[in-house]
């Protein structure tokens, strides 16, 4: 059964703390409705070519989920019965693979592993009874993704359309030893405002993620291109054609002319070398200047200018002299980019006060667990008040 063109449904997009409002943004662009900002998540109205856009174009998405149940459970006979009552064959066959992904909060069900275990029973049981045989669980690579939440014994069950985290864009061949994952690189940029026109530059850019996050915004690539799966082309109600239509609209949107400068440098080669690999296998080559440098001994590479760097933050990354790296990007900022704008990313505040400069937004973030901010530092040319009595 093929979904009916332009039938609108309810989706959540789960993304990371921090990104709710880009995403929400994201969203608002390619047409969704009724769009309502959370936690760590963007509910939302939308069709099937909607859901099959936006596991394409967000930048900051994780997940792209369907909802499909709702209901109180209010023990574990409750939970068993409840999962039974709903007609598992509308989503699998007997030869499908399926998984379950189960989060718990505020309830008497202490243990999500243990939720998953009985929906997993409740579902494998009713195929069971009508066919003789089950579908089978593959936690690694199912067929159908099915995401449980639990808040206070109402349980939420959805279809995830994405498979995989959106983050696992594709081209990613080598990382650093503390990479940034792709969406909260993209989420960094988008933060920032960058105009697509003014020239950005990483000066510390590991295996070239914010770099390649950037030349994707730049030239309006949709980060999922360099995907080959996603979860909902497994669906049976799947639609080939319709997503056909949607990826050539996508290439049709890209952006090849725009020539803004998009430079990276990193004082390790071994890092150059994986940035240009990975660089290269995004087919970003034309699109972003890669050297090996240290910063300190950079100057700027334009008049005016962005720049984003993500230094280590003594976590996974381990630098002896933390706070001695930390005043070095503060003077060298200070001294070889004025009239630049520059955003670091720590999940180090301590180290960070070393830096010396004055901030003029901190935003909070996560890398991971790591508790995080963006901080923006405007380098102007003396102080501003000199800079408005020239």
């Amino acid at each position: 059964m093929k979904p009916t063109a332009g039938k609108t449904f309810q989706m959540t997009a789960t993304t990371q703390f921090g990104l709710e409002e880009i995403l929400a943004e994201e969203l608002y662009q390619l047409g969704a409705k009724n769009i309502e900002v959370g936690s760590r998540a963007v509910r939302f109205l939308g069709d099937t070519k909607l859901m099959y856009e936006a596991n394409l174009w967000c930048r900051t998405a994780v997940r792209i989920l369907k909802p499909f149940a709702n209901f109180p459970a209010r023990d574990e006979k409750d939970l068993y019965k409840q999962v039974q009552k709903i007609d598992w064959t509308e989503y699998l066959s007997v030869d499908s693979t399926f998984a379950i992904s189960s989060v718990v909060n505020q309830s008497t069900f202490e243990h999500s592993l243990f939720v998953s275990q009985l929906t997993k029973d409740a579902i494998a049981d009713q195929f069971r009874d009508k066919f003789g045989k089950r579908p089978s669980v593959d936690l690694d690579n199912p067929d159908v993704r099915i995401n449980l939440h639990m808040l206070e014994n109402r349980v939420n069950l959805s279809l995830d359309s994405s498979g995989d985290s959106l983050h696992k864009r594709g081209y990613r061949l080598q990382t650093n030893v503390a990479p940034l994952n792709e969406i909260l690189a993209a989420g960094i940029i988008l933060l920032t405002g960058w105009d697509k026109k003014t020239p950005l530059y990483d000066p510390m850019c590991g295996s070239g993620t914010l770099l390649t996050e950037a030349a994707m915004i730049a030239h309006n690539i949709a980060p999922g291109l360099y995907r080959h799966d996603f979860g909902f082309t497994h669906w049976q109600d799947f639609d080939e054609e319709l997503f056909k239509q949607v990826i050539r609209e996508a290439r049709q949107q890209e952006d090849p002319d725009n020539d803004v400068p998009i430079i990276g440098s990193d004082i390790d080669r071994d890092y150059v070398e994986a940035a240009r690999n990975n660089i290269s296998s995004a087919e970003l080559d034309d699109y972003i200047r890669v050297k090996t440098a240290d910063f300190k001994e950079t100057q700027k590479p334009e008049e005016k200018g962005i720049l984003i760097v993500n230094p280590p933050y003594n976590e996974r990354l381990v630098n002896e002299n933390i706070n001695e790296l930390y005043k070095m990007i503060g003077d060298t900022l200070k001294t070889n980019y004025q009239d630049w704008d520059a955003y670091v990313f720590t999940g180090n505040l301590e180290a960070a006060k070393n830096i010396g400069l004055k901030t003029s937004r901190r935003i909070p973030l996560y890398n991971g667990s790591i508790d995080s901010r963006l901080l923006k530092y405007e380098l102007y040319r003396g102080s501003k008040k000199e800079k408005g009595e020239r």
